[in-house]
């Protein structure tokens, strides 16, 4: 079944680099009556809590020593090995990404029969973890570098960090340019870039 058939909504992905404003696109999306918000790092999330077959996995895979005393996956501890690590990052992916995909199509599902006219899955991964198939626009969010690293360092993380984690995505916004169907510049002022965003969605939910 594609995203059009059977009465689904608009399907809506917003991918991007880190710092770029994700986020605030999807939140601004959501602000509009029966749009429906699904964040992928939420549903990794879950796919990760404690007692799940993919969370046994991750041990498996990185080590029980990943397991802190209330049972729970150190995410932190993961996280560092993964952004200094490509192979243990794929390795990562290939574990999660074929069970997050499911529970977002039930979102997507229950989002429907509760009348929704259109839904926003945010994924930094939404190409790479074959999410974009779902969608019937793709709107890659992008932002200045400078604008990108102060805005990183304004969340708390320090430079070194910001510039590490920036430089451990590559050129991303080039490598997802073509799946896009939209590109979203958040360097503006918000009141700017959200006039520009809830301008589109209009625009492609009356063409729709």
């Amino acid at each position: 079944m594609t995203a059009r058939q059977g009465g689904r909504p608009l399907i809506i992905g917003l991918t991007g680099p880190i710092g770029c404003g994700k986020s605030t696109v999807a939140r601004w999306l959501g602000e509009r009556p029966s749009v429906v918000v699904i964040d992928a790092d939420r549903v990794a999330r879950d796919v990760l809590a404690a007692g799940t077959p993919e969370t046994a996995a991750v041990y498996a895979r990185f080590g029980d020593e990943l397991r802190r005393a209330d049972g729970e996956l150190d995410r932190a501890a993961l996280g560092r090995i993964v952004f200094t690590d490509s192979a243990a990052l794929r390795d990562l992916e290939a574990i999660v990404h074929p069970a997050v995909r499911p529970r977002i199509l039930a979102e997507v599902d229950a989002a429907a029969a509760r009348g929704a006219v259109a839904v926003a899955i945010e994924a930094i991964k939404l190409v790479e973890g074959g999410l974009a198939d779902l969608c019937d626009e793709v709107w890659l969010v992008t932002c200045a570098p400078d604008v990108q690293l102060e805005r990183l360092v304004e969340r708390g993380t320090g430079a070194h960090d910001a510039r590490t984690r920036i430089a451990a995505q590559g050129d991303l916004t080039t490598r997802l340019r073509p799946a896009a169907t939209q590109v979203i510049d958040t360097s503006d002022t918000l009141t700017a870039t959200r006039s520009g965003v809830m301008e589109r969605l209009e625009t492609v939910l009356a063409r729709r």
